[in-house]
């Protein structure tokens, strides 16, 4: 079911940054723990970083840790993330997706995303 929508997806150089938004129409995302996840071609769906929707305590996957950072603006109703520093390796469809409880696993999620497509190259 999508309720969500990502954007700013794009090409980037190497050791460039990009800022994802993620929206929900239909509901309020501040009652929501909302997480990043990326799935690269031929590779399975990963968890990058999840903020917690009770104190928005912030977690992330080692491979982005120090690079990509995850902030929520209530009043926008958005969540964002942050891209520094990117790799080829970050090239995938980036998805974000909303649910009860912070976690990295995306068989605990029922909301997501269409993705949107980040490219790193040169």
């Amino acid at each position: 079911q999508l309720a969500l929508a990502e954007s700013g997806g794009g090409l980037v150089q190497p050791g460039g940054s990009l800022r994802l938004s993620c929206i929900a129409p239909r509901f309020t995302l501040d009652y929501a723990s909302i997480a990043w996840f990326r799935q690269a071609p031929g590779k399975e769906r990963e968890g990058i970083g999840v903020i917690d929707r009770t104190d928005d305590q912030t977690y992330y996957a080692e491979s982005v840790k120090g690079r990509f950072t995850i902030s929520r603006d209530n009043a926008k109703n958005t969540v964002y993330l942050q891209m520094n520093s990117l790799k080829p390796e970050d090239t995938a469809v980036y998805y974000c997706a909303a649910g009860p409880h912070p976690s990295l696993a995306s068989p605990l999620y029922h909301y997501w995303g269409q993705g949107t497509q980040v490219t790193v190259s040169s």
